[in-house]
């Protein structure tokens, strides 16, 4: 199981400050040396974190591929040709939004020019989907090259259930409170999770998967054995605060490579 890791919450400790430090090229080299298998940015609309100097420069001097993660605008899609990233992951987007709240709508403007300019420039391109097999099917259909699944809904059962996530202010107010829907919830989710990923790799795309994974629950996950890459950021970040960079990203290679 491959790992890539999310440097986008490096940058907005920056923004915070609107400084320039902490510099998320410096995350590159211990990550590298801790055993991360790729480096994952999202340039986003709004620049609330990651900007172009930031991925002109990683995508300049990293030794690690570069996973970009962007929007379908094509500001932002001829940008990205210009600087050439290893991969593309083409995301949904929205300004008000915290965090990326589901998957691509395969209808979205300009995806398909999108996918062609990018494949044009030899960049690999992978979709950010929610995991449904009519979806993957239709983006099949489409000449990308991997579809990465969206886990937020695992991620967000697996807090309501296990974390005292519920008690807090944060409580996300869509989930079901019983212990026993979770459970039931969760079960429902993980075998789509697999059904989907079994679907995608039957049709020739590679599979990863991402968004809201963290130490508790990322194992059934990585467990699933068509994904062959996570994408995990913002609990990396995080531990990070408390056991530095390099310990954190190695304590989740633990987990995702029992």
């Amino acid at each position: 199981m491959l790992l890539g890791v999310n440097i986008d919450h490096i940058a907005t400790l920056r923004e915070a400050r609107k400084i320039h430090d902490p510099n998320p090229l410096e995350a590159v080299f211990i990550l590298q040396n801790a055993g991360a298998s790729q480096i994952t940015l999202h340039l986003r609309e709004d620049r609330r974190h990651i900007h172009e100097e930031d991925v002109i420069n990683i995508c300049a001097n990293s030794p690690l591929p570069i996973n970009l993660e962007c929007a379908c605008s094509p500001e932002i899609i001829e940008l990205v040709c210009s600087i050439r990233p290893h991969r593309v992951t083409l995301v949904p987007e929205k300004r008000e939004e915290v965090t990326t709240e589901g998957g691509l709508n395969l209808l979205s403007p300009h995806l398909l020019s999108s996918i062609t300019k990018l494949k044009k420039h030899e960049i690999d391109v992978s979709l950010f989907l929610d995991p449904c097999e009519q979806t993957i099917n239709k983006a099949y259909e489409m000449d990308v090259d991997a579809i990465e699944l969206h886990t937020g809904e695992w991620s967000n059962l697996f807090l309501t259930a296990y974390s005292n996530l519920p008690r807090m202010h944060n409580a996300i107010s869509s989930m079901p409170q019983n212990r026993s829907i979770l459970t039931q919830e969760l079960k429902r989710c993980l075998e789509n999770l697999q059904a989907c990923a079994k679907l995608t790799s039957n049709l020739g795309l590679k599979v990863y998967a991402g968004h809201g994974l963290n130490y508790q629950n990322v194992i059934p996950i990585a467990k699933i054995p068509q994904i062959s890459e996570l994408n995990i950021g913002h609990s990396i970040i995080a531990r990070s605060i408390f056991v530095g960079l390099f310990e954190a990203t190695k304590e989740m290679l633990r987990l995702i490579q029992k």
